[in-house]
């Protein structure tokens, strides 16, 4: 690793992308990076040179693409082979239709990409930057995910099974959990997530499954669950206020509403 790409690995990777969401009071992660610079708009390989190194992959010996310049590319249903992209920059990468099964996308950067349809099913995406992403009908179930999906589109995902829940053996420096807020979430499958301090601030969930998810001390405040299937939801903890929890399916079967916050400013029927 050259030395200019050691020094943003240090500064930014251990310094930044540790934080899929901003600690209380303190500044957003955005306000760290440049996002016009050449790390993080400019691709140091072609699609062409990527596969040419994918092709050498073995079942035994992913390849390694720790770091790994890549924004704007076309990489439409390119194979990862379970690559390790940790720290890689993939900002407004075309990535529809991408096996990315079992990558490893830790402290990775998609501003904006789009991955439609992509294959991420038991991938580990650790602070993550996914905000503005294209994640519709993507398959990211079973996936461990603690990452900022903030305005993404998640239409029709499935994120069932997945690990979605802080650590909260791990807080050393700060509350680190998923972050959905102002994300699209309607029909997606949540069905058994473990979704512990999920932020979906404002998060429309319009019909998704929720099914025996574990959504315990989650803010929702302001999102959209209308006509989602609850049974065996777990809000215990979780904060309502101004929620729409209308139609739900499964209601009676929701666990923990008597411990909800501000069920009483929630929109019910």
């Amino acid at each position: 690793m050259d030395s200019g790409r050691s020094v943003f690995c240090i500064v930014i990777g251990c310094a930044v992308l540790l934080w899929p969401v901003d600690h209380a009071g303190g500044q957003d992660v955005m306000d760290h990076v440049d996002l016009t610079s050449d790390e993080m708009t400019k691709a140091e390989l072609t699609r062409e040179e990527l596969l040419e190194i994918l092709s050498r992959a073995t079942a035994d010996e992913p390849v390694d693409l720790t770091s790994k310049r890549l924004s704007g590319l076309d990489l439409q249903n390119v194979d990862f082979k379970r690559a390790n992209l940790r720290w890689a920059r993939l900002n407004n990468t075309d990535l529809r239709g991408a096996n990315l099964r079992g990558v490893i996308l830790d402290s990775a950067w998609l501003l904006g990409a789009n991955l439609e349809r992509a294959d991420l099913r038991g991938a580990s995406l650790a602070s993550t930057q996914l905000q503005r992403a294209n994640l519709r009908d993507a398959n990211l179930s079973g996936a461990r995910i603690v990452a900022n999906f903030q305005r993404a589109d998640l239409r029709g995902a499935d994120l069932s099974y997945a690990n979605m829940g802080a650590d909260m053996k791990n807080q050393s420096m700060g509350l680190m959990r998923t972050v959905m807020r102002m994300a699209t979430l309607d029909g997606a499958d949540m069905r058994n997530v473990n979704a512990l301090r999920l932020d979906a601030e404002f998060a429309s969930m319009r019909g998704v499954l929720l099914d025996n998810a574990n959504f315990r001390g989650a803010n929702l405040t302001g999102a959209d669950l209308t006509k989602a299937s609850v049974a065996g939801l777990d809000l215990s903890g979780s904060d309502v206020s101004g929620a729409y929890l209308l139609q739900l399916i499964g209601k009676e079967k929701i666990i923990g509403l008597d411990k909800v916050k501000n069920l009483a400013e929630a929109e019910t029927d």
